[in-house]
């Protein structure tokens, strides 16, 4: 029994679960809440499960419902979900005992997606440093600009650090009721968020790459040239495809200068791949434009990061399959390397199943509720891909209905991972094969 918790498929999930029970129960206390009595036990698991699978939907306003308590645990739970918990165990262990045992090897190499035992310290040790040296640099950039041009004295490092860890965590969690929607102009808020999410949900085994080797891409895995290159590809097609869905629309762009157009366009895109904020009223969106949200939400960020989602590898990898089988070859390249028949099977039981989860709970949204298949099905994908963008329908679900979105983020945050893992670890030589026989196909 004990060795059985102990695999790394099992240890994950339950880690987060204890993660989401102990903030349930520190959010339900009537410290937490601003006002009076505490929080109901629903709303405080619901809460807590955003938090710490780093989504950001949200059933009560947080600056205004939860007290500075509150939002301190919530902080700390989407700060504890974006590290890792197993990371963050195995970290504790190694600056501890400066050395690190075989198993805890194992857990932090499936939790950061390393390609080998052998770097797992140096992948472990690059987390510590980015999430600090982003998160406090972010920090002081956001306060700063709160104190000096919007006269935040005695909030703006309150605010400075909540946003920054919130952005680097790809949580999406705010202490303003409209999110950033008050800083839409300003790139001096704005920018520095979306690098600290691009950073973010990149993957940590990426940043480890890229900081040996940033200036000699021919010496890149095929791992990180995929996810460079399908990042870049996704933001310039979002912030286009936003940008024209949107120009002249009353409701978020349609005031704007085209430099402000352009900076909006651009925040949308970079939140939409699952950090969850929002300067323009999502609500308003055009129907393009929530399509566009739609599939930028489900395709995710980078693997072992803070992003969610199916995630860009995933993605692009099945893309590159289907290439190779309409030009007819006998194997699938990417950048000059074949790809194991192994990783295509994983990548498509990953997407199919992710398609199965959001199909499920849209249907189970429709059924109960009363809105229209476009904002249940924005709210399943958000939901899933851990991103926390929602058209507004999220406070008025009914309690069954936020149960399946709490089904949604704990398995979009915690599912791939087990899923992925899972088949990595099953795989083995079988010493008979079936006679082979092809069906119809289309």
């Amino acid at each position: 029994m004990r060795a059985t918790l102990r695999h790394p498929t099992r240890l994950v999930p339950l880690a987060f679960l204890v993660a989401i029970a102990a903030g349930t129960m520190l959010l339900m206390l009537p410290i937490s809440r601003a006002g009076d009595g505490s929080a109901p036990p629903l709303t405080a698991l619901f809460t807590s499960t955003s938090a710490v699978c780093v989504t950001g939907l949200i059933v009560e306003d947080t600056p205004v419902y939860w007290s500075r308590f509150g939002q301190a645990v919530i902080l700390g739970l989407f700060q504890i979900g974006g590290f890792g918990i197993m990371t963050g165990a195995t970290l504790l262990g190694l600056l501890v005992t400066q050395r690190i045992r075989l198993r805890d090897r194992l857990v932090a190499q499936m939790e950061t997606k390393t390609l080998g035992l052998g770097n797992v310290a140096s992948v472990l040790r690059l987390v510590l440093l980015a999430t600090v040296t982003v998160e406090i640099a972010l920090t002081a950039i956001l306060a700063l600009r709160f104190r000096f041009a919007y006269d935040k004295r005695g909030e703006a490092l309150w605010h400075g650090l909540f946003h920054a860890i919130s952005a680097f965590n790809n949580a999406g969690f705010s202490t303003y009721s409209d999110s950033l929607m008050g800083f839409v102009v300003d790139p001096l808020i704005v920018l520095p968020i979306m690098v600290a999410i691009v950073l973010g949900g990149l993957g940590f085994p990426v940043l480890y790459e890229l900081r040996r080797d940033i200036r000699r891409p021919s010496r890149w895995s095929v791992h990180v040239k995929i996810t460079v290159a399908a990042t870049g590809l996704l933001l310039v097609g979002g912030f286009i495809a936003i940008l024209w869905s949107e120009w002249t629309n009353p409701g978020t762009l349609g005031s704007f200068g085209a430099g402000d157009k352009m900076l909006a366009s651009a925040f949308a895109s970079v939140s939409a791949r699952t950090a969850g904020f929002n300067t323009l009223n999502v609500g308003a969106f055009t129907p393009e434009t929530i399509v566009v949200h739609d599939m930028l939400m489900f395709i995710g960020g980078g693997s072992a990061g803070t992003a969610g989602g199916i995630k860009v590898t995933t993605f692009f990898l099945l893309a590159f399959v289907i290439w190779a089988e309409v030009r007819g070859d006998p194997d699938t390249t990417a950048f000059g390397r074949r790809i194991p028949t192994a990783a295509q099977r994983q990548a498509l039981t990953v997407a199919l199943l992710g398609v199965a989860f959001v199909a499920l709970g849209t249907l189970a949204l429709l059924t109960l509720t009363d809105f229209e298949l476009s904002e249940v099905l924005f709210e399943a994908v958000s939901a899933f891909g851990t991103v926390g963008l929602s058209t507004g329908i999220t406070p008025n679900l009914p309690p069954a209905a936020q149960g399946v979105i709490i089904m949604l983020m704990f398995v979009g945050r915690v599912g791939s991972i087990t899923v992925a893992t899972a088949l990595a670890l099953r795989g083995g030589k079988r010493l008979y094969r079936f006679p082979e026989e092809r069906p119809i196909v289309g």
